[in-house]
């Protein structure tokens, strides 16, 4: 009789994190950045019907990064969280902070679980606050851990090369067109450090602005509007260097990445 095969949970648990890992790396990136008005966010995704960056309450966003279905699970148990608990209790009550702390639940659980695989996702849970220092980011990789970012955040494809190109060039008080450009800049870098020319179509941009006058705060910037901005970023001299690449003029709705994308 054979002796049945032993792995230890260790190995067991590196071994489901690496899997996760290596399906989020082939995403496209996403890029969340503060400006003086609110947070943007900014993904490479040429669809128009799936989406990165979605709406899930009136100051909070998701953007996510890796299986479509598995991610839009999750951002639809969190819109439905947040519609129960503000009807429940009152609106102020919904916070990125209780979203995240939900789905850093879920995610950990999953991952934890002999019985399925882990998800292939990395989420960001952004809530835009009356000032730009209550601005809320949080960052939710597969294992359901929750980091706290200020500032810029990236996640998916070449997220480390991102992150560090943005952490040296972001700045407080951006305009929203200084912050495009960054946040295009980011995402045209290749992993050999040679950079591609990104366009309106092959974008999908949206912001949580703190200045609009309506209760729900989130705007996703399509078509001329998207287009007159990356203009405007490439022609200002933003705080940002490296070549500003986008003109482009067309919209972009898409967003999420195809099923491993």
């Amino acid at each position: 009789m054979s002796t049945p095969f032993y792995v230890s949970p260790q190995q067991a648990m590196a071994d489901r994190a690496e899997y996760a890992r290596k399906g989020i790396a082939r995403g496209r990136s996403v890029v969340v950045l503060q400006y003086n008005d609110g947070v943007v966010f900014v993904a490479e995704n040429p669809s128009r019907a799936l989406h990165k960056v979605s709406e899930i309450y009136d100051r909070i966003a998701f953007a996510a990064v890796g299986k479509y279905n598995e991610f839009e699970n999750l951002r639809i148990g969190g819109v439905r969280y947040a519609d129960l608990r503000g009807y429940t209790y009152d609106r102020d009550d919904v916070t990125a902070r209780g979203l995240a702390n939900v789905y850093a639940q879920t995610l950990g659980t999953i991952f934890s679980s002999a019985g399925e695989k882990p998800y292939e996702v990395e989420l960001i849970v952004a809530e835009v606050g009356a000032a730009p220092e209550d601005d809320q980011i949080y960052r939710l990789p597969h294992d359901g851990s929750i980091v706290d970012e200020h500032g810029s955040v990236a996640v998916g494809g070449n997220a480390d090369q991102i992150s560090s190109y943005l952490d040296q060039r972001h700045r407080d008080g951006m305009t929203l067109a200084e912050a495009l450009k960054l946040a295009v800049e980011s995402l045209a870098r290749d992993t050999n450090g040679s950079e591609r020319t990104l366009t309106a179509e092959q974008l999908e941009v949206a912001v949580l602005d703190r200045k609009r006058p309506q209760q729900r705060k989130f705007k996703r910037l399509l078509g001329r509007q998207l287009s007159r901005l990356l203009e405007e970023g490439s022609g200002s001299g933003s705080g940002s260097a490296g070549s500003s690449e986008s003109t482009g003029s067309s919209e972009s709705t898409g967003a999420s990445e195809s099923t491993e994308d």
